[in-house]
């Protein structure tokens, strides 16, 4: 049951006329957008939908919002219905034969951060047809990140889950299904939209197929079927035969290795895997490659026609509790729905020619995909991402480079954390054809970077190449980073780790009714050379550009209309920042253009375009966010701190926290390894002092290392040459480099060697000024 069923139909309340969009789209887009009003773009899918706020309700309209942490700011178009009280609605009308139904909804989480479930009416034609249980196990997150369940943490966020049920029935198009509360309802219940589908019948086994069934599976119960599954695909890649899961739900408590098999099933919405080992939460249902340390990539994987819906109510980075993961080459997942895991795929290379099609990753902890290290002309396509707590399609060449993948024709919508569409590195990478839409917070739409540890071009992880962004529409993209405390845009570009110098094609892309500005050069290096080429920008929040570090950058026929600032450009970076004005330009000029340290709040002038945005507060332009300020005694601590790796949960944060218990530690046998601290402005820096955690726990060990500097985060000098530090437990695991002092801003300690583990290590990076 691919996803080839017409595209969700657009059920707006009035169109509003605006300049036209770019020449490859089909239809203009109305100041009522959904991701479903660009015709030819996005994935194409088997429902249609319908937003809360379009339907007939006595309930409450909430919002339009746009700010981080307010229940609107999470809704598709921003927007959503609250049902407060007994016999409150929201009805719609199915706009299809429907035979079931997806409700995105939130509620209000328990007190003490466990969840609250409620039971609502379904209604059809005025009759009751069944119950409807609506939880906050799976939403409601708390503080920064990697957030916690625990309320008393602030900044709620990530409200929204979804359900599915079946009518048992077919509804004739026309037929008004309600939500409806009742006496039973416990808690006020915030409907965002539903989406109505036609499921075919289930799909039957295969002739000549092996059942997981025959293999002790058990079905509709809670007892752990992983050792059957197993089972199974082992004999179905033996004997050169599908494996099938029939109509049921399967409880797995860890991975399934799947290599040179097919494991399908009756359709997404018949066969379910769930579960998660209650002894160890961090073994969850899932199905995996061979990794590559393990004997991988596993080959010749076909998934499909089932759903993982799994048990994840937290993010814990370490816990390999994945929908789908390890590695496989020449491999395809087809016609998956994957709910309720911390990352939809994550993938870890080498591995190649790989394949995510006509599938749903919806309500993950972490990412909706990522290609993760190595990960080779492969591709996700055609496939729906909703509600995912980080970027919703990632490619980061942590140590090994990506090249040759694409990103085309999917739809993502409301990220909860990070960007819609994003490539941390990568070679000859193509993000085309796609739709995204309400990016939530500290993120944009679409994201070109070199970013994130390992990612750089002595390892050949950098972005380089060619970069193709085509045919895109971008819809309420963008949003307010909450640590840098200004807007994001809509399509950004970032040298963090190191000036992007590859070639980037931005053409016929729509970039509609942006939260804060359309376009973004931020951090570190200049980005060489990005062509913006039949380019329609209607609405900003703030500004046509932001130029906060240096870029290369030619437009033609690039259009713009309802800028928000007032002003098109902003930059404080001079003539860092080299547009070239080409031909068939309108509606701005490189003239307008400002250079002022208060960031304006967000103007939604676009016609009928959502709001709610407020003004952060002023911050000067080109400088780091007002959280990042230069420190005196250790400089370093809670700083921003990049290394070219990390293993598990030991991140590099770990070495500027104030925690001696707490450490980074790099990739191991991967010398050198280099762990870097931004202070935040030069400053005067004489000495280091580096730390293992207590004696207690770690022994005597030597680590060669020498100390760098840098005023830019790209060229770096000689502070401290190579040498060999020892860690004494006799010395509290203490050791300090002093050098000529020297004015810097980025401090950098590489590791060549390590006597006691073959990484780098520490668990405090301290700078002070002598």
């Amino acid at each position: 049951m691919a996803l080839a069923v017409t595209a969700a139909l657009a059920l707006v309340a009035s169109v509003l006329a605006i300049p036209a969009l770019s020449s490859s789209t089909a239809s203009a887009a109305t100041a009522t957008d959904t991701p479903w009003s660009f015709s030819g773009r996005g994935a194409t899918v088997p429902f249609a939908e319908v937003e809360a706020e379009s339907a007939a309700t006595n309930g409450t309209v909430i919002g339009p919002d746009r700010v981080y942490t307010h229940l609107p700011s999470e809704a598709s178009g921003r927007q959503a219905v609250t049902l407060n009280g007994s016999g409150k609605y929201v009805e719609f009308t199915v706009p299809k034969a429907a035979n079931a139904m997806s409700v995105r909804y939130s509620v209000p989480d328990g007190s003490n951060g466990t969840g609250l479930t409620t039971p609502v009416d379904l209604v059809v034609n005025g009759t009751k047809l069944k119950d409807l249980s609506l939880t906050s196990k799976y939403s409601w997150y708390y503080g920064g990140y990697p957030f916690s369940n625990n309320p008393g943490d602030g900044s709620p966020h990530h409200f929204y889950d979804e359900t599915r049920t079946m009518f048992g029935s077919t509804l004739a198009q026309g037929t008004k299904v309600r939500i409806q509360t009742s006496g039973a309802t416990t808690a006020a219940v915030t409907v965002d939209l539903a989406d109505f589908e036609n499921v075919a019948a289930p799909i039957g086994q295969p002739s000549g197929s092996l059942s997981v069934d025959s293999y002790g599976a058990a079905k509709n119960s809670a007892t752990d079927s992983t050792a059957a599954f197993q089972a199974a695909v082992d004999a179905g890649k033996a004997q050169g035969k599908v494996v099938y899961i029939p109509q049921g739900t399967y409880t797995l408590y860890g991975h399934v290795i799947v290599d040179g098999v097919t494991l399908a099933g009756a359709g997404p919405w018949y066969s379910v895997l769930t579960g998660r080992d209650p002894n160890n939460r961090s073994r969850a249902a899932g199905i995996y490659g061979k990794y590559v340390a393990d004997g991988g990539p596993s080959q010749n994987v076909t998934l499909k026609d089932f759903a993982i819906i799994g048990e994840i109510t937290e993010r814990v980075d370490a816990d390999q509790v994945n929908g789908l993961g390890g590695a496989m080459s020449n491999s395809t997942v087809d016609d998956l729905w994957i709910q309720h895991t911390k990352v939809g795929a994550w993938m870890d290379g080498p591995m190649d020619h790989f394949t995510i099609k006509n599938s749903r990753i919806l309500d993950q902890t972490a990412d909706g995909v990522n290609f993760h290290i190595g990960v080779t002309n492969s591709t996700v396509t055609n496939t729906f991402v909703r509600g995912v707590g980080d970027d919703g399609l990632a490619s980061w060449p942590e140590n090994k480079p990506n090249v040759n993948d694409s990103f085309t024709h999917n739809t993502v919508v409301a990220p909860v954390l990070a960007n819609n569409i994003v490539t941390y590195g990568g070679r000859d990478f193509t993000i085309s054809d796609n739709v995204v839409s309400d990016t939530v917070t500290n993120g944009g739409g679409i994201h070109v970077a070199n970013r994130y540890p390992g990612v750089n071009s002595g390892s050949g992880t950098a972005v380089a190449g060619t970069i193709t962004v085509a045919r895109n529409s971008l819809l309420r993209a963008g949003n307010s980073d909450y640590n840098w405390q200004f807007g994001v845009g809509a399509i950004w570009f970032d040298g963090l780790n190191e000036a992007i110098n590859a070639t980037v094609n931005v053409t016929d892309t729509d970039i509609i009714d942006s939260s804060y500005e359309a376009i973004q050069f931020i951090e570190g290096g200049a980005t060489h050379t990005v062509n913006f080429n039949n380019v329609n920008v209607a609405g900003t929040g703030t500004y046509m550009i932001q130029a906060q570090s240096g870029a290369t950058a030619t437009f033609n026929n690039v259009k713009a209309s309802y800028i928000g600032a007032g002003v098109d450009i902003h930059n404080c970076v001079g003539t860092g920042f080299a547009p070239t004005y080409g031909s068939g330009n309108s509606g701005w000029t490189l003239g307008s253009t400002t250079c002022t340290g208060q960031w304006p709040a967000p103007n939604y002038i676009y016609p009928g375009g959502t709001g709610g945005g407020t003004p952060p507060p002023t911050d000067p332009p080109t400088d780091p966010p007002p959280t990042c300020t230069p420190g005196s005694g250790n400089m370093a601590q809670g700083k921003t701190a990049t290394a070219t790796s990390h293993t598990q949960n030991y991140v590099e944060s770990n070495a500027v926290d104030g925690d001696a218990n707490s450490y980074w530690e790099s990739a191991n046998n991967a010398f050198p390894q280099r762990i870097t601290v931004d202070l935040c402005a030069k400053t005067n820096v004489g000495r280091v002092v580096l730390k293992l955690p207590p004696a207690t726990a770690w022994a005597t060990r030597t680590q060669t290392l020498s100390v760098l500097g840098s005023t830019d985060g790209s060229t770096f000098t000689t502070l401290a040459g190579s040498r060999g530090v020892t860690f004494n437990p006799s010395s509290g695991n203490t050791a300090t480099v002093s050098f000529t002092p020297a004015s810097t801003r980025y401090v950098r300690v590489e590791i060549t060697g390590n006597t006691g583990w073959p990484a780098g290590q520490l668990s405090e990076f301290e700078v002070y000024a002598s």
